[in-house]
């Protein structure tokens, strides 16, 4: 595909969802390492100088797209715990969490590529812009977890946050196995380890709730 010069907003906004299904697609199917900037130009259709119109690097275009991702969750993920009452059982907000993140699974291909992104080649500006977002987002969901339990508020409801992700990008690489894995996780002595995304997670995540609580 040969792409025009971009001459509207409209344009621009559609050449630049072009290349972030492009780079989602090479970044879920060949990790970030062996992804490059040329390659998700020609995956789009782009030449490297059209690119070079949109984005100035990989790490830049993973971030964008990341964080379109990213926000999309924290919107669904806000609007779930909204409909929760103060002192919901730890069980049911758990899951509500989990449901939330079983929604948007793009976020969740990226999540275990993010650390590598930020210790790449992004620059001092797109970090600190990133940061920024990242931190706004994350703020929308502190103030959700202080609502359904008052005594998980401030550093408390960001370590939440962080114990949360953590355990979420651990378990979905765990989860999304390759083909050699699955076989080995079909074997009988091998099925009790297998990783079970949904249980494992919210599991973790009423430990992380019922310890915070209690320190």
């Amino acid at each position: 595909m040969n792409w025009q010069r971009a001459t509207t907003d409209e344009k621009k906004n559609e050449r630049k969802q072009a290349i972030y299904k492009a780079a989602f697609d090479l970044f879920k199917k060949n990790g970030y390492d062996k992804v490059s900037f040329n390659g998700i130009a020609a995956e789009a259709g782009f030449t490297k100088s059209n690119m070079y119109r949109y984005f100035s690097s990989k790490e830049e275009i993973f971030l964008n797209v990341f964080s379109e991702l990213f926000q999309k969750w924290v919107e669904d993920c806000s609007k779930r715990l909204q409909q929760l009452e103060q002192d919901e059982t730890i069980a049911h907000f758990a899951n509500t969490w989990v449901q939330s993140l079983i929604s948007h699974p793009h976020f969740l291909d990226l999540c275990p590529l993010l650390f590598i992104s930020l210790e790449s080649n992004s620059s001092f500006e797109q970090l600190l812009e990133f940061k920024r977002m990242a931190k706004n987002l994350l703020y929308q969901l502190t103030l959700e977890i202080s609502r359904v339990y008052p005594d998980i508020h401030d550093e408390k409801a960001f370590k939440l946050l962080t114990l949360t992700h953590a355990a979420t990008t651990n378990y979905w690489a765990a989860a999304t196995q390759n083909e050699t894995l699955k076989k080995i996780y079909q074997q009988d002595e091998f099925k009790e380890l297998k990783p079970d995304f949904e249980n494992d997670l919210s599991t973790s995540i009423e430990i992380f709730i019922q310890g915070i609580r209690a320190s």
